[in-house]
């Protein structure tokens, strides 16, 4: 496996050792140009978000169809965040101390395919259980260590838009495309398409051309509990999953609360595929937005938009609004991701990079275990109504916001 970088304590590999005369870093003879590395890394993306695309929706189904209840389902179900918790910081610290953030990226996506492959062959609660808990820890950090891979790869994070939409055009074509195969598979077979996403993303990971190496700066090592003590930084960490996880209630009962007011099958598809689109839109233009915005601009954009959204959730609106609220999409969740990843970007050393991505998706996996738990009790007791309380989570990240903005140097 071809290595991004020395460790420190070894000898640097031929390819990342050249400097020029002023010290800079020579970029290694036959490496790709920015050209090249913008279209594999899209591919890795589009690649990913095909196993995300199929896996969320029909996983469970294969699991009721081994014959698990909900009970269980529930159960297996709740292991991936719970490992993620626990594995996510230790992994992108380990790559950032090895100065590997691509090795132990394709690592651990050949490590997660070899885990959907061991659910395959399972069978029963517990062996069902066991691999899909075994399988969470290698597939638990692919998205933090993906952000910071890109991140450091394209160097001009307005870049990062462009690249990560292709996830995004990629997820609906699994949704859509997976729909159509489940109509001709058996319920048992689901895996198969899983295991060969799977396979897909394992591939295009070694398309990944390794990164250039750190200038001399940014060798220094720096202590990963500095990131904690920067001002804003775990402002920051809160105010983007409070305005991700306000979306709680939206992810798990909008399609029931669509179907009970009488929408059909097609029309909550196309609201579902309305949003993404706005989210693909914006990070199309993402780079064309205003340099004075800023990431926290974007944020406080994102919590508004959000505020706005579940806000008129709440009061039953007529079909012909939807697709506006859908719309919003594009801001509470696009705005306020696209002003994260800047936000990381600029506080983060680039020695820390997967790390900080560490960070905000531990916070961000205990925050939304929280919010899909208030959002099942919201839902239960008040119906749409429900998406007041959402709202004030959103209100509450675009405050961690304005907590962080006057301290933060980014």
């Amino acid at each position: 496996m071809t290595h991004d970088q020395n460790d420190g304590a070894t000898a640097p590999a031929p390819e990342t050792a050249s400097l020029s005369a002023n010290g800079a870093p020579v970029k290694p003879a036959g490496q790709p140009g920015f050209v090249s590395f913008f279209a594999r890394l899209s591919l890795f993306f589009a690649a990913f978000f095909v196993l995300i695309g199929i896996h969320t929706p029909f996983f469970p189904v294969w699991l009721a169809a081994n014959g698990l209840d909900a009970r269980e389902i529930g159960i297996v179900l709740a292991a991936p965040p719970l490992v993620r918790f626990f594995v996510v910081p230790f992994v992108t610290r380990l790559a950032d101390r090895r100065n590997a953030v691509r090795p132990v990226l394709v690592l651990c996506i050949w490590a997660t395919l070899a885990g959907y492959v061991a659910i395959s062959l399972s069978s029963g609660f517990a062996a069902i259980l066991l691999t899909v808990s075994l399988m969470a820890v290698p597939y638990a950090p692919n998205m933090p260590l993906a952000d910071a891979y890109a991140l450091r790869g394209l160097k001009d994070r307005r870049l990062y838009g462009p690249v990560r939409l292709w996830g995004s055009v990629s997820f609906i074509a699994a949704s859509i495309g997976g729909g159509d195969l489940f109509d001709l598979m058996a319920a048992k077979d689901l895996i198969l398409l899983i295991v060969g996403a799977a396979f897909a993303t394992a591939l295009s990971s070694l398309a990944l051309p390794p990164l250039e190496p750190h200038a001399p700066e940014d060798q220094i090592k720096v202590p990963a509990t500095q990131l904690l003590r920067q001002h804003g930084f775990v402002a920051i960490l809160f105010a983007a999953s409070l305005i991700q996880g306000s979306h709680s209630l939206y992810y798990g009962f909008s399609t029931i609360a669509w179907k009970a007011a009488g929408l059909d099958g097609v029309t909550i598809g196309f609201l579902w595929s309305f949003g993404v689109v706005a989210e693909i839109v914006l990070f199309a233009l993402s780079r064309r937005l205003p340099p004075a915005l800023g990431p926290l601009g974007l944020m406080l954009i994102g919590a508004a938009a959000a505020t706005i959204r579940w806000t008129a959730m709440a009061f039953d609106p007529p079909g012909w609004i939807l697709p506006s609220l859908q719309a919003l999409h594009g801001l509470s969740f696009g705005a306020t991701h696209l002003g994260t990843i800047g936000y990381l970007a600029n506080a983060a050393p680039k020695n820390l990079g997967a790390t900080a991505q560490g960070y905000l998706y531990v916070v961000m996996s205990a925050v939304l275990a929280a919010t899909l738990g208030l959002s099942g009790f919201l839902f239960s007791a008040f119906g749409a109504l429900g998406y007041l309380g959402m709202a004030l989570v959103a209100v509450a990240g675009g405050l961690c916001v304005l907590a962080a903005r006057p301290r933060s140097q980014g």
